[in-house]
């Protein structure tokens, strides 16, 4: 049934949604849940958080020019939660899509992000990883055993008077590799 509209998906000429089908956010949390743990990224390579901020493309820039001397490649990285994804193509009012329709749509919103600065570094190879969490759980699981971790100062959330964020700051703390903070530019 519609919500909207109080037709039924067989009035609007669709197929009924089956229980599975008609899920909510818990059935989400569930499926990302039942996931593997994020694997660490290349040893060789550089890792980097994306949020789609303008720090983030700053931070990404730097990553792949880094990459790019070194021969490195990147792994780009975007923690996302059910209030930050983006609406999966399937997405109907009163339907709360899997967890698979989420991060095909956080990680083709990281794609085209990313897609003019991964452009300008033909050579890098480059990898996307998208995981529902906490950006700085994520990125420090991914980042473990890389070259380094390269991250923005400020991202999407907080105040923007604080000189280092909160990922930022955890990332600096635990991470088991290097990690370069890029600050804006002024």
């Amino acid at each position: 049934m519609d919500a909207d509209t109080g037709t039924s998906d067989s009035a609007a000429g669709r197929e009924p949604r089956t229980q599975a089908e008609t899920g909510d956010a818990a059935d989400v949390h569930a499926e990302a849940a039942a996931q593997p743990a994020q694997e660490p990224g290349p040893r060789a390579g550089i890792v980097v958080g994306h949020d789609g901020s303008a720090d983030a493309d700053r931070s990404l820039a730097v990553a792949l020019d880094l990459a790019a001397g070194l021969s490195a490649p990147v792994t780009i990285v975007r923690a996302w939660s059910i209030d930050t994804a983006p609406r999966p193509a399937n997405w109907e009012f009163g339907y709360v899509s899997s967890y698979s329709d989420y991060a095909a749509a956080v990680r083709s919103r990281l794609t085209a992000d990313t897609r003019a600065a991964v452009a300008a570094h033909p050579g890098v190879d480059v990898e996307y990883r998208v995981a529902l969490g906490a950006p700085a759980k994520t990125l420090i699981e991914v980042s473990r055993g890389s070259r380094m971790l390269v991250v923005g100062s400020r991202g999407r959330g907080g105040l923007a008077g604080m000189l280092l964020g909160s990922v930022s700051e955890q990332c600096v703390r635990h991470a088991d590799c290097p990690v370069l903070v890029v600050r804006p530019r002024a």
